[in-house]
């Protein structure tokens, strides 16, 4: 006769496990902004957020796939590799090197275009974060330019973040972002800058979290 304790442990053995998640994944696909330029790597954009993440009870772990001095077309040549089996959702925060280049609007919108295309086809979340141009290259360029964030988030029905340094400059006074916010160059943010960029964007994020599978 069998005993009582050899079937349930029999059973124990056989009876399968329930499958324990991990945390999200995020890649975040940018450029010097997303790398942390300039900063200690505590001090980074992708470190801040994950840590707001966790304050805010997410379990979600930011993989820095930002490489300094990235145009769209550069995020677009990383996006087969960055997109991993293990990742649930991605940040895309490219144009800001397309501006300074002065490259064509319409080469930028077709290089993002690609990029969410192949996060499409991976059935993965976006959070598109775009830029402002600035003045300095005509109001065509620059009217061409910025449509191109919204106009791709609502084609593609991604999440957008509509210019990644909003939270500095949306302050009374323009000159207040550069004398606090950046670091010499008055292209990067330094540490305090970051931290506010985090707060403002990392509401977005969440919500992507939200938006994974797991």
């Amino acid at each position: 006769m069998v005993r009582k304790h050899t079937i349930v442990l029999l059973l124990m053995l056989f009876t399968p496990l329930p499958a324990i998640a991990g945390p999200i994944v995020i890649a975040a696909l940018g450029d010097s902004l997303t790398q942390g330029y300039g900063l200690p790597v505590e001090d980074g954009f992708v470190p801040q957020l994950q840590k707001w993440l966790h304050k805010q009870g997410d379990d979600v772990v930011i993989l820095n796939a930002g490489v300094s001095g990235d145009t769209t077309a550069g995020g677009l040549s990383r996006i087969g590799w960055t997109l991993t089996p293990d990742v649930d959702a991605i940040i895309v925060a490219l144009g800001g090197n397309d501006l300074l280049r002065g490259i064509d609007p319409a080469t930028s919108r077709i290089n993002l275009a690609s990029i969410l295309q192949a996060a499409q086809e991976h059935d993965l979340p976006v959070l598109l974060v775009g830029h402002a141009a600035p003045g300095n290259y005509g109001p065509e360029y620059k009217q061409a330019f910025d449509v191109i964030y919204p106009d791709l988030a609502r084609e593609y029905g991604v999440l957008l973040y509509a210019n990644f340094m909003t939270a500095l400059l949306d302050q009374p006074d323009r000159k207040t972002p550069y004398l606090k916010y950046m670091q010499s160059d008055n292209i990067h943010p330094n540490a305090i800058g970051v931290k506010k960029i985090v707060n403002a964007i990392g509401p977005k994020v969440h919500a992507l979290a939200g938006q994974t599978r797991k």
